[in-house]
Protein backbone atom coordinates (compact mmCIF):
# COMPACT_ATOMS: atom_id res chain seq x y z
CA UNK A 1 0.00 0.00 0.00
CA UNK A 2 1.38 3.39 -0.95
CA UNK A 3 -0.90 5.59 1.17
CA UNK A 4 -3.05 5.37 4.27
CA UNK A 5 -6.33 3.52 3.71
CA UNK A 6 -8.35 6.13 5.62
CA UNK A 7 -8.53 9.71 4.37
CA UNK A 8 -9.91 12.58 6.45
CA UNK A 9 -10.46 15.29 3.84
CA UNK A 10 -10.14 19.06 4.26
CA UNK A 11 -12.78 20.82 6.38
CA UNK A 12 -15.79 21.99 4.39
CA UNK A 13 -16.98 25.59 4.33
CA UNK A 14 -19.76 24.69 6.76
CA UNK A 15 -17.62 22.52 9.05
CA UNK A 16 -17.01 18.81 9.19
CA UNK A 17 -14.66 16.62 7.18
CA UNK A 18 -15.56 13.90 4.69
CA UNK A 19 -14.06 10.53 5.61
CA UNK A 20 -13.24 7.86 3.04
CA UNK A 21 -11.69 4.42 3.27
CA UNK A 22 -9.90 2.58 0.49
CA UNK A 23 -10.68 -1.12 0.48
CA UNK A 24 -11.25 -3.85 -2.04
CA UNK A 25 -9.77 -1.63 -4.75
CA UNK A 26 -12.14 1.30 -4.37
CA UNK A 27 -12.85 4.35 -2.21
CA UNK A 28 -15.92 4.30 0.02
CA UNK A 29 -17.35 7.39 1.72
CA UNK A 30 -17.98 6.68 5.39
CA UNK A 31 -19.62 10.04 6.11
CA UNK A 32 -18.89 13.53 7.37
CA UNK A 33 -17.18 13.76 10.75
CA UNK A 34 -17.71 16.82 12.95
CA UNK A 35 -15.29 15.64 15.63
CA UNK A 36 -13.06 12.76 16.66
CA UNK A 37 -16.04 10.90 18.14
CA UNK A 38 -17.74 10.76 14.72
CA UNK A 39 -14.52 9.58 13.15
CA UNK A 40 -14.13 6.79 15.72
CA UNK A 41 -17.73 5.66 15.13
CA UNK A 42 -17.13 5.54 11.35
CA UNK A 43 -13.95 3.53 11.78
CA UNK A 44 -15.63 1.09 14.17
CA UNK A 45 -18.36 0.60 11.57
CA UNK A 46 -15.69 -0.06 8.93
CA UNK A 47 -14.23 -2.82 11.11
CA UNK A 48 -11.14 -1.04 12.45
CA UNK A 49 -10.13 -2.56 15.78
CA UNK A 50 -9.24 0.09 18.38
CA UNK A 51 -9.94 3.09 16.11
CA UNK A 52 -8.78 5.63 18.75
CA UNK A 53 -5.30 4.13 18.50
CA UNK A 54 -4.95 4.71 14.75
CA UNK A 55 -6.10 8.34 14.50
CA UNK A 56 -2.54 9.66 14.70
CA UNK A 57 -0.88 6.80 12.83
CA UNK A 58 0.01 7.98 9.29
CA UNK A 59 0.05 4.37 8.08
CA UNK A 60 -3.69 4.24 8.83
CA UNK A 61 -5.03 7.80 8.60
CA UNK A 62 -4.09 10.66 6.29
CA UNK A 63 -5.34 14.08 7.38
CA UNK A 64 -5.66 16.32 4.30
CA UNK A 65 -6.07 20.06 4.02
CA UNK A 66 -5.86 21.04 7.64
CA UNK A 67 -4.52 20.09 11.03
CA UNK A 68 -5.41 16.72 12.49
CA UNK A 69 -8.39 16.73 14.87
CA UNK A 70 -9.69 20.12 13.63
CA UNK A 71 -13.15 19.96 12.11
CA UNK A 72 -14.31 23.59 12.04
CA UNK A 73 -15.16 25.41 8.80
CA UNK A 74 -12.29 26.24 6.49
Amino acid sequence: MTSAPIIVHRPTGTGGRRVTVHRQGRDEVLGTAYGDHDLVVFLEGAGVAEPEAVLDDPQWVEWRGGHAHEFHAA
